[in-house]
């Protein structure tokens, strides 16, 4: 499926005070063992890969765990890591067979069986957490064991499964210490992958020891590494400038990132271009104000992204017209081609045909230190105001908080990063627009949900983009989301540490064993 290409282009590297051949890792036996520190705002929600579906946690998964499937770096496609292969059986897209290595083993020393494999997949369903990555697996009937084989029976044909499987929600997880019913709640994670988790302070700090018994698709060890949990952006830059951690990803402050200086000798800086998206998730359930769909359009009508890039995000984004980024296939400006402008006469006929009272009130949640959020939440509140149009109370809450308020309906309308969890647009269809989606906002459209079945349909992935600019155009008219912007990717790291570049390319992937001392 080489036709899904992501850009990941390396637009800045800041080689301080080395040549071009500083960027090679060099052995030296006095580094081999010496932690490397990462800061992040990103927060973990759950150590436990049933309970977890957001970008903080599955950097953690996909050091601690393993699938099995995984992306290379820059892949397009799936390649084998616990399975030795896989492959779909048949014509149908409806049986997919993978053979298990038999040399994996656990902490405990216990051999990974295919029982794993089909116990790890049936309890993500089984379970089935609101902010789990059940939703993922809708389309995974049954799964068989026997032997080192593992079968899943597909209730419909998805081309998309593999990528699935590669993914944080296809983590697997020792059943022996594991409840089948229910998450599993200290501080501990029993996985096969290129990292063991030694400790785990909440908000804090995860300690990361290399695993000696990994097998897989990755063939070089990494070094130890303590990840250091940050509360906001602004707490990560002063943690940079007091030195606490060697490398910065997600997020710094976009003033920070803004003036960042290729000619500093003390740091190096990867910057790139990414999948992740940002939107304003609209409630639409019956007794949210924005219920009616033209109270949405109106919003949409209203918001100006530029500003907002340009305001907010001091240009370190890219304004975002369709629910597919650019570089991904199936791109499309639905929302440029709805809504070219900043429109507020179109809005009040809109608002005036609906036949609600003005201004509409409603309530807007935002994710406290997850980057601009609160700014972000300020220029859109304004924007909004101006036309006297909407009377909108923000407010900010801690992650967990704020995922389980907008899960449960409790606001009517909340802002989200979407990081890919895999190079392929479906990523961004039944997850965020699909009946059960992962926003939780009561969103279910028959046609939205068509236009995704049928893409599954297509092995060569380059024939679906004719499905999906169809299904923008549904997302359009429905506005059950509004895409803000695109994320460009900063890692910021010291001028000793290497790697850097390839911690986060679109796959999915948080790659911590390729930071090395140079």
């Amino acid at each position: 499926m080489r036709s899904v290409r992501i850009r990941i282009l390396a637009t800045l590297l800041v080689l301080a005070g080395v040549g071009v051949g500083g960027w090679q890792l060099l052995p030296a036996k006095q580094n081999s063992n010496k932690t490397i520190t990462v800061g992040t705002t990103d927060a973990v929600t759950s150590l436990d890969p049933a309970g977890a579906y957001d970008a903080g946690s599955w950097a953690l998964f996909s050091n601690v765990f393993q699938s099995l499937l995984t992306f290379e770096p820059g892949g397009a496609a799936p390649v084998p890591d616990a399975a030795k292969s896989c492959g779909f059986v048949g014509s149908g897209l409806r049986t997919y067979r993978c053979t298990l290595r038999d040399d994996l083993t656990f902490p405990s020393g216990r051999k990974m069986t295919a029982e794993d494999v089909k116990f790890s997949f049936e309890r993500v369903k089984r379970i089935n957490s609101e902010v789990g990555p059940a939703s993922l697996f809708t389309t995974l009937g049954s799964v068989d064991a026997r032997d080192l084989t593992v079968t899943f029976h597909l209730s419909s044909p998805d081309a998309t499964f593999p990528f699935k499987v590669a993914t944080g929600a296809g983590s697997i997880v020792d059943h022996t210490r594991y409840p089948k019913r229910a998450l599993r709640t200290d501080t501990g994670a029993d996985g096969t992958g290129m990292y063991a988790l030694k400790t785990y302070t909440k908000n804090e700090r995860a300690v990361l020891a290399t695993n000696p018994h990994y097998k897989g698709a990755v063939k070089e060890t990494g070094r130890p590494i303590v990840l250091r949990y940050y509360a906001d952006s602004q707490a990560l830059e002063a943690g940079w400038k007091a030195k606490q951690f060697d490398v910065a990803a997600r997020q710094l402050p976009p003033e920070m990132l803004a003036d960042l200086s290729p000619s500093d000798p003390k740091q190096r800086v990867t910057e790139v271009d990414s999948a992740e998206t940002r939107n304003l998730v609209l409630n639409v359930r019956a007794n949210s104000p924005l219920h009616d769909r033209r109270v949405r359009q109106a919003i949409a009508a209203l918001i100006n992204r530029e500003e907002l890039v340009s305001q907010t995000y001091k240009g370190t984004t890219d304004a975002l017209y369709g629910l597919i980024p650019a570089g991904i296939t199936g791109h499309a400006t639905s929302f440029f081609d709805d809504y070219p402008r900043p429109d507020a006469k179109k809005a009040k006929a809109l608002l005036t045909e609906a036949g609600v009272t003005l201004p509409v009130r409603f309530t807007y949640g935002y994710a406290e230190g997850r980057g601009a959020a609160g700014p972000e939440a300020a220029e859109l509140k304004r924007q909004l105001e101006a036309s006297g149009l909407f009377k909108v109370s923000t407010k900010g809450y801690e992650w967990t908080d704020f995922q389980k308020r907008y899960a449960e309906g409790q606001l009517d309308a909340w802002a989200v990063g979407w990081v890919a969890d895999y190079p392929d647009p479906d990523t961004f269809g039944a997850p965020l627009v699909g009946t059960g989606n992962s926003m939780k906002n009561g969103y279910s459209s028959k046609a939205a949900d068509q236009v995704i079945l049928e893409s599954r349909q297509y092995e060569d992935r380059s024939r679906t983009t004719a499905s999906f600019r169809q299904l923008q155009e549904v997302v359009a008219q429905d506005v059950p989301l509004i895409p803000l912007w695109q994320r460009k990717e900063y890692v910021l790291s010291s001028e000793d540490v290497g790697g850097g570049q390839y911690l986060s390319d679109g796959t999915g992937v948080f790659r911590l064993w390729r930071l090395g001392w140079i």
